[in-house]
């Protein structure tokens, strides 16, 4: 598994200010990426992710399955999950990102959206659990998507639409002041896999 010749080596950060957003673009050629999508889909063990909020218990059209060196828990949204041994698709990924990135990561999230419908609202990645101002790098593979930022005290917002097969690379200081989200859009009607490798504290 190679790098696609045309992904962007050292992009400009995305976000003016307090924290770091690197979109390195198409990650990987179309035919691998689209392998790659048929193969997560049909070989993960998906579950309906489970949100508690306002004391009530939601169950989400959105998937996930939970994947690390270690059986990790890791809690979010009053919801624990325990790590599965990584898959040999998986651990490629990984091994390839960290390469790009410059950075290591011993665990990943993986999320199925089914169609544009199923998003995701703003939010950062800032669990206790996570290593702090650590990269957390995002492979998107399917559908198109847009993704967003928007700053917790100044409300200014960037986005940036998320190609099959690409890499988002957040780091620094950007789950601190940065919150992010995967709008919801009727024009979308192909699933989508994000696969989120991060890095939790032992």
């Amino acid at each position: 598994m190679l790098p696609f010749q045309d992904y962007i080596a050292d992009p400009e950060n995305l976000l003016p200010y307090n924290g770091i957003a690197h979109y390195h673009g198409k990650l990987f050629p179309h035919e691998e990426s689209i392998h790659l999508c048929q193969t997560l889909f049909e070989s993960i063990p998906w579950e309906n992710d489970v949100v508690h909020m306002f004391g009530k218990r939601i169950v989400t059209k959105r998937k996930v399955a939970w994947y690390g060196d270690e059986a990790y828990a890791y809690k979010y949204s009053n919801s624990t999950k325990h790590a599965l041994s990584w898959t040999k698709e998986l651990l490629l990924i990984k091994q390839q990102i960290e390469t790009v990135s410059k950075e290591t990561y011993n665990s990943c999230l993986l999320n199925l959206y089914h169609e544009g419908e199923e998003g995701m609202g703003w939010h950062s990645d800032d669990e206790k659990e996570l290593k702090p101002n650590g990269a957390i790098a995002s492979i998107s593979l399917g559908a198109e998507r847009k993704f967003s930022f928007k700053h917790r005290e100044t409300k200014e917002t960037k986005s940036v639409l998320l190609e099959h097969g690409s890499l988002l690379v957040m780091k620094g200081e950007i789950q601190t002041h940065w919150l992010h989200a995967l709008p919801k859009t009727k024009k979308v009607k192909e699933g989508r896999i994000n696969l989120t490798f991060r890095t939790i504290l032992k």
